[in-house]
């Protein structure tokens, strides 16, 4: 009996996380997942204006207790210690997230801070959807986390992906929660199983910036604003095939394959090692009903999701205002993303890509805004151009105004530098795949 009541407190709420996770619903013929089509709701419930208004409160609070307990005096509280006291440089980022926000907010300063296309959109477009998903990927997290899922995948995943993507089987739902759903629900999954101890600084890290991609609603925007929505299943098997590809590649090398394997959590260590007498799928279960068993009651579930969408308000939200208005302003405001791309006019020729000037302009612009590649390009005829920038844009996947900015956010160990040079690599990496599927396509 004992050991029944173990087996559904597994059972129900691993399947309650797969559904709202994993399991693609169809909204109106658009696809999404169950958390992000409740994070829509209440920004409709509430309404963009009220979301802001909070936006802007969450932002400044986390600046003034950021200053307050860090630089003036010591928190009496473990939970506003985690929260608030940090190093200088989150301190200064916290502070100019805060101070673009009031100034896009009241409409005061420069035009290249507050413009639609720079700190506005950060504020107005992108951070009420992260204020959303947040919180409802925050508080539901656990279901996915605490009750067994996890060490079951990871048994019977093991053997997959230790040898193909250097990575523990447990990251076989985290690796799903971000292509099914949503990047950002990757790096907050990342984020928790590494401060958890589950995941090694180097593990965590090739998690985020290898399978945090964008959900496949994002792709179906991004194919909107290029005008080839017929070619969505093209499309998307491009973005897979690419993917994998520089998956099975970017662990193996610097700079991901030279962070070390040092955890969190001293001396903490997953051994994946399946004991004589079990198979992988029967090891699993075990571990799985050990796990949920040790599973904390309600009051701790909520405690638990309460602390890990708090840390996401206040840790994250301004520093993806902070970053992300700094990158599109620069993107917008220089001519810094242009002369990057020159020097690839002739190397995009010589790949048969059509106008290619106009590519070369959309090449690294995809580092501070995903969406920006896109807007870019939609004006050249061809279409073949447009696909492959399109594609690119979303398996370069390291963009500042979203997932970038959630990992240097979070307390995973990729500073600014490392990203840029992952973007990089998998710009290397992915282009030269997606420009000969266009080839075999147009």
């Amino acid at each position: 009996m004992h050991r029944t009541a173990t087996l559904f407190k597994f059972i129900i709420p691993s399947l309650i996380g797969i559904l709202m996770f994993l399991f693609p619903i169809k909204v109106d013929g658009d696809t999404t997942i169950p958390v992000a089509y409740l994070a829509n709701g209440l920004i409709d419930l509430l309404g963009a204006n009220t979301v802001i208004l909070i936006l802007i409160i969450l932002i400044t609070v986390s600046a003034l207790l950021s200053i307050l307990f860090s630089w003036v005096i010591e928190p009496d509280s473990e939970f506003l210690g985690n929260l608030f006291r940090t190093n200088t440089i989150w301190v200064i980022l916290r502070t100019v997230g805060a101070i673009f926000a009031l100034m896009t907010y009241i409409v005061i300063g420069p035009e290249a801070i507050i413009s639609d296309v720079t700190g506005g959109m950060i504020l107005n477009d992108l951070l009420p959807t992260l204020f959303a998903v947040f919180l409802f990927a925050g508080i539901l997290l656990p279901l996915l986390l605490n009750y067994g899922l996890l060490e079951f995948v990871g048994s019977i995943f093991a053997k997959i992906m230790r040898p193909l993507f250097t990575l523990p089987g447990r990251s076989t739902v985290d690796n799903l929660a971000s292509w099914v759903g949503d990047g950002t629900v990757g790096v907050l999954l990342t984020s928790n199983q590494y401060e958890k101890g589950f995941y090694s600084k180097r593990e965590a890290s090739v998690i985020a910036t290898t399978f945090s991609v964008v959900s496949i609603t994002f792709s179906i925007v991004i194919l909107d604003l290029i005008g080839l929505m017929d070619y969505f299943g093209l499309f998307y098997m491009t973005i897979i095939i690419a993917g994998v590809i520089a998956a099975l590649i970017m662990p193996r090398i610097p700079p991901l394959s030279r962070i070390k394997d040092d955890y969190y959590v001293e001396g903490k260590e997953v051994d994946e090692a399946i004991p004589s007498g079990y198979n992988p799928f029967s090891w699993g279960f075990k571990k799985a009903l050990d796990r949920s068993e040790k599973a904390e009651g309600f009051v701790d579930f909520l405690k638990d999701g309460v602390k890990t969408v708090a840390d996401m308000w206040f840790a994250v939200l301004p520093i993806v205002m902070a970053i992300g208005t700094l990158g599109t302003m620069l993107a917008e405001y220089t001519p810094l993303f242009s002369w990057i791309g020159a020097p690839f006019v002739p190397l995009l020729e010589l790949m048969g890509i059509p106008e290619a000037q106009a590519a070369s302009e959309a090449l690294f612009i995809g580092f501070t805004d995903m969406f920006l590649p896109a807007i870019l390009i939609e004006g050249v005829s061809a279409d073949m151009t447009r696909f492959i920038i399109g594609a690119l844009s979303i398996t370069q996947l390291i963009y500042l105004s979203e997932v970038g900015g959630v990992i240097l956010g979070s307390k995973i160990p990729v500073g600014l530098g490392k990203l840029f040079i992952i973007f990089l690599l998998r710009t290397a990496i992915t282009l030269p795949i997606i420009t000969l599927i266009a080839h075999l396509i147009f």
